[in-house]
């Protein structure tokens, strides 16, 4: 799932009025959108995506219940709340990092996602199923009929990329490069030595 970070949207758009040119299909050309309208289309195209693929696979493979490609809590609920929560987090963390902060080395951003993705899958996939995404296990659970714990896979990754952006847009607060905060040992929220 992409991110739009908090500082994204207050550069792009400094009052909540913030309109942007939207080319598309959907809407008239030239055509202008707010962000809001954005989001709601953005769900809905992520949860489309995700159902049309599972039945894809549903019709190309015969999937079984032991087959299942969805996401099920191997632990309890409340184990893959926290680790859904906990690796969504560290993703969100990363990706604001990497992806929208102007410090951040170029080049860099889809290895370090990609090692993110991959430690969460190795630490939080054989407890929780690494989700990191509702759409990747709504879509699953619509076409196969399988609900067992999906709201683990809705609450946990939201409470953990909203989390992870604020997180990381307190380290935004300065304008030094992170070089220069790491070697003076300077406290991101205080801005003062360690």
């Amino acid at each position: 799932m992409a991110s739009i970070s908090i500082d994204h949207i207050e550069e792009e758009c400094p009052k909540t009025t913030c309109k942007t040119n939207y080319d598309s299909g959907l809407f008239s050309s030239p055509s202008t959108v707010t962000i809001a309208q954005k989001v709601p289309l953005y769900i809905l195209a992520q949860l489309m995506g995700s159902i049309l693929a599972s039945a894809a696979l549903t019709i190309a493979f015969h999937i079984t219940p032991k087959t299942y490609f969805g996401t099920e809590p191997v632990g309890s609920n409340g184990q893959s709340l926290f680790l859904e929560i906990v690796i969504s987090f560290l993703l969100m963390f990363v990706v604001s990092g990497v992806g929208t902060d102007d410090r951040a080395t170029p080049g860099v951003g889809g290895l370090a996602i990609g090692m993110t993705i991959v430690l969460n899958v190795f630490v939080a996939g054989p407890i929780s199923g690494a989700s990191m995404n509702p759409a990747r296990s709504i879509g699953p659970a619509i076409v196969r009929r399988t609900y067992t714990g999906l709201w683990v896979y809705i609450v946990g990754p939201i409470i953990g990329t909203i989390t992870g952006a604020l997180a990381y847009n307190l380290i935004r607060f300065t304008d030094k490069p992170l070089k220069e905060l790491a070697r003076n040992g300077s406290s991101f929220i205080r801005g003062t030595p360690v």
